[in-house]
């Protein structure tokens, strides 16, 4: 299949210290929204190694995250919100790779409370703010609204989880747990985690193979999950929304069709082998309590692209394949030569657009790299550091040819942040260059951006308060349509977070805030908006 637009994928580097490899290329083409996790057994089931997790679940932790699974999520085009621990995503990888970690559990333990404590609570960086199906941005395919403070939450003493924690957090000394500054340690996957692929666009993960791994059968899996994924047998109403919980009528039940599973068997040897499927193995576990394979039944959709086991396309390209698996040798002992003449062409509150020059597979020289490792941070980026927790990685970028310019635009950043973004070419047998950094300074939030009632949150303790709801409804159907009420919102936007800060320090600032808001919250109640 010709490839007109092919988004990258990589697997964690490995320098190829024999100048000969062995790499193995998985090729695919996603629908939209899908989870993807790809790991490689040998014939006999051991799990050899991880080569590639969408970042929701090896990076942000989708799976050990505070609150009970079933929770709600967000809504069909943008499903993430804070809480709730994902288990079904991917059972049988969970269940396979052989870790264990700690359950990332609330901080008072109320695991069915979709609303906690304003003083254990912290700014949101990543998840969005729920939402109910009135809000008039529910339909919308981009975040929202930046959820403004969420329970990190804490290391269970007494429950595993098969999934790893979050690994972005910088811990808020304030608010959060000790446990905090521990997630990223613990999480082994945020290497080889890459941003969800786009839907309708192909595909390829590429695994430089150990060295000490040697020729012979393996199987590759590719495990496949997709929230609202809804047919006859999984549904909302066979799954339904969590009841006898605070705001129940927040998000939709998501737990359609579970997981699927294609299996890949594939043979290293001295030439070049390709192996690939159409057809799915089985699925995981509805409930994501084990990791065995059901087998393929009537229960899974069959015939609906982008549903069930047709999540992945079906792609007509010397036979018809959903995974192809292509081992093949390299010859390589030159690492690729360093990106150069890094600038900042575009950078806002949200994001920054950077551009380089491209370099060549080995030094200066030669042909395209293979392409462009890149991974941001909120402070100093250095090679020890360009692959830890903290540094977020974002989608690699295909090599062009030697000293052409390449740019690439970063997303999901906060205003009036400092960041250090690097950026090293890697090549087939995935030598890297060294590393380059380039620095800049997010710019101020836009007029009206902010979606936070500072103070009213601090009084009610949490932002999900039905009070909190109504005056966020009053503020963008009245005041935000004046200007005389614009003005009000930017110097609330101005002054709330240090008052916030105050009043929610204690019980009395909070009950003296609740009583001098009260009176407002009466007015805006009787109000039609």
């Amino acid at each position: 299949m010709r490839r007109l637009a092919a988004l990258l994928l990589v697997a964690a580097p490995a320098r190829a210290d024999t100048g000969q490899c062995h790499v193995i290329d998985v090729d695919f083409v996603p629908a939209k929204n899908l989870q993807i996790v790809a790991w490689v057994e040998d014939t006999t089931g051991h799990f050899i190694d991880t080569i590639f997790v969408t970042q929701s679940i090896g990076t942000y932790g989708l799976g050990n995250r505070p609150g009970r699974f079933d929770f709600n999520s967000g809504s069909p085009l943008f499903p993430s919100w804070p809480y709730g621990r994902r288990i079904t995503t991917f059972p049988v990888w969970a269940h396979r790779h052989g870790l264990a970690f700690p359950e990332i559990e609330f901080q008072n333990g109320r695991e069915d409370d979709l609303s906690h404590p304003f003083n254990q609570s912290s700014q949101e960086n990543h998840y969005c703010q729920p939402l109910q199906d009135t809000d008039p941005v529910w339909d919308v395919a981009t975040c929202a609204t930046a959820f403004v403070g969420t329970d990190k939450g804490v290391l269970s003493q007494t429950k595993t989880s098969p999934y790893p924690p979050r690994s972005d957090l910088v811990r808020n000394q304030m608010y959060d747990s000790a446990s905090v500054d521990m997630y990223g340690v613990l999480n082994p996957f945020d290497a080889v985690s890459q941003p969800t692929p786009p839907g309708g666009v192909a595909a390829q993960v590429s695994w430089p193979i150990p060295p000490m791994l040697a020729a012979g059968n393996y199987v590759m899996f590719v495990e496949v999950a997709k929230e609202f994924d809804m047919n006859a047998s999984y549904n909302e109403t066979i799954f339904p929304a969590p009841t006898g919980i605070s705001f129940a009528n927040y998000g939709e039940p998501y737990r359609g069709q579970p997981s699927v599973v294609y299996r890949v068997p594939f043979t290293v040897a001295d030439t070049n082998t390709t192996a690939d499927v159409v057809d799915y193995a089985g699925y995981g576990d509805p409930d994501g309590v084990d990791g065995a394979i059901r087998p393929p039944d009537s229960t899974i959709t069959t015939d609906t692209p982008g549903s069930g086991a047709s999540r992945l396309q079906l792609v007509s390209d010397n036979g018809l394949y959903r995974v192809r698996v292509v081992a093949r040798n390299e010859n390589d002992s030159t690492a690729p030569g360093v990106p150069t003449n890094p600038v900042v062409i575009a950078v806002d509150a949200r994001t920054a657009t950077i551009e380089f020059t491209a370099s060549g597979d080995d030094g200066m020289a030669g042909g395209r790299v293979r392409g462009y490792e890149i991974r941001y941070r909120a402070g100093e980026m250095t090679e020890a550091n360009f692959t830890t927790a903290g540094s977020t990685p974002v989608p690699s970028v295909a090599g062009v040819d030697p000293g052409r310019p390449q740019s690439v635009m970063i997303g999901g950043l906060l205003p009036e942040t400092d960041y250090d973004v690097g950026i090293r070419a890697f090549d087939e047998c995935h030598n890297v260059s060294p590393l380059m950094v380039i620095q800049f300074r997010t710019t101020d939030r836009q007029s009206g951006e902010v979606d936070a009632c500072f103070v009213a949150t601090a009084a009610y303790g949490s932002p999900l308060a039905g009070e909190i709801d109504m005056l966020r409804r009053f503020r963008d159907t009245m005041l935000k349509t004046t200007v005389l009420g614009e003005l009000a919102v930017e110097t609330y936007y101005t002054f709330g977070p240090l008052v916030a800060g105050v009043v929610g320090q204690s019980d009395l600032a909070r009950a003296t805030a609740r009583a001098a808001l009260a009176p407002i919250v009466g007015r805006v109640r009787g109000l039609a908006f």
